[in-house]
């Protein structure tokens, strides 16, 4: 038995293999282009291996995907938990790519799960939405600063509805300044159609998920908000626990034990960015609109601030999650007017898409 270690960059990749002896029998590097993959394939079927792969962005993804199409064995390290490799004060390609595989053969490997190739295109799509949405804040908020530099008000609640936007089109400013909020206002413009677009691609896609349509029954969560969930985690089978679920998002309480004094800290953050942003989110959004839910943020409010009372609610909503998912069931206190509500708005924007 060999053991492949691949150390990943973006122009190339460095391997080394080990025997079961920790003796180091081939080693080199390979362009990382699909030419190159082939090439190191095909080297790679003299030894009956098993690979390992740090994972770098998303530049692991077409060789662990020709690696595993060929019926080898391959594993995934988590780069921040790869310590030996993180920590290291002497790094180099070569070096890397044999410690990876010197803890695959001592079995020391901590794997990070892979989803499906359709399941990472899926989240790929729903990150991209993300990521638009926040620019689009971030212009929001530099047209908010420009008007506050002038002392401007708008006449309507909604500075970004139709009324709004043709006021910030009349309005006349320092030159500088009115092509600041002209191009800004543009760019907006064209986030705000490619984010329909993207979100209509979602739609379709949230049509034919199984987990979206018991989601959306709790209240915050609609059909975009369902996707992150389920593109995220993948199969909820993967998570022997609610508890499980929890951690592996970043929102289980820090744990501080010394001596007989055990003291439980603000949430660890170290999980899934995407999952725990999302479930702020929603818990925002359901408090307005689902009475229990309301209760338990006014008691954790009362005792710990609009903060950390929010972060309970969605530590709780994700709890509640899991259970749904688990037993394939809609949420118990589910108001069925608003579930149907999402649904035709994500059927709506599926058909225009």
């Amino acid at each position: 038995m060999g053991y492949v270690g691949i150390d990943v960059h973006k122009n190339f990749c460095q391997f080394a293999v080990m025997d079961d002896s920790g003796n180091i029998v081939a080693e080199d590097r390979f362009p990382n282009t699909d030419e190159g993959i082939r090439s190191f394939i095909a080297r790679l079927e003299r030894f009956d291996a098993k690979v390992v792969i740090e994972s770098t962005g998303n530049l692991w993804m077409k060789l662990y995907d020709a690696i595993e199409a060929r019926g080898l064995e391959t594993v995934l390290s988590n780069p921040y938990k790869t310590r030996l490799i993180a920590d290291a004060r002497i790094k180099t390609d070569k070096l890397d790519a044999r410690i990876l595989a010197h803890l695959l053969r001592a079995d020391l490997i901590p794997r990070c799960y892979v989803p499906s190739k359709e399941v990472r295109e899926v989240r790929a799509l729903v990150r991209h939405r993300a990521k638009l949405s926040k620019t689009r804040t971030e212009i929001k908020n530099r047209v908010h600063a420009l008007l506050d530099k002038h002392r401007l008000r708008a006449p309507c609640s909604e500075l970004f509805s139709k009324q709004g936007l043709e006021w910030m089109k009349g309005l006349k400013l320092s030159s500088s300044d009115d092509a600041v909020l002209k191009s800004d206002l543009g760019v907006l413009k064209v986030f705000e159609e490619q984010i329909g677009y993207v979100e209509s691609e979602i739609a379709s896609v949230a049509l034919k998920d199984s987990n979206v349509e018991l989601l959306i029954t709790m209240p915050g969560i609609d059909f975009y908000s369902a996707m992150v969930l389920s593109s995220e985690m993948g199969s909820v089978e993967r998570f022997s626990s609610d508890k499980k679920l929890v951690a592996w998002a970043g929102m289980a309480p820090s744990l501080h034990r010394s001596g007989d004094v055990v003291r439980m800290g603000r949430i660890s953050k170290e999980g899934n960015k995407m999952v725990r942003w999302i479930m702020v989110q929603a818990a925002l959004n359901a408090i307005r609109s689902d009475a229990r839910l309301r209760a338990f943020y006014e008691r954790c409010c009362s005792r710990k601030g609009h903060q950390k009372a929010i972060v309970a609610v969605a530590h709780e909503m994700l709890r509640i999650v899991w259970f749904m998912l688990k037993r394939r069931e809609p949420y118990r206190y589910e108001n069925r007017r608003l579930s149907l509500r999402k649904h035709n708005r994500m059927s709506r924007l599926a058909v225009v898409g």
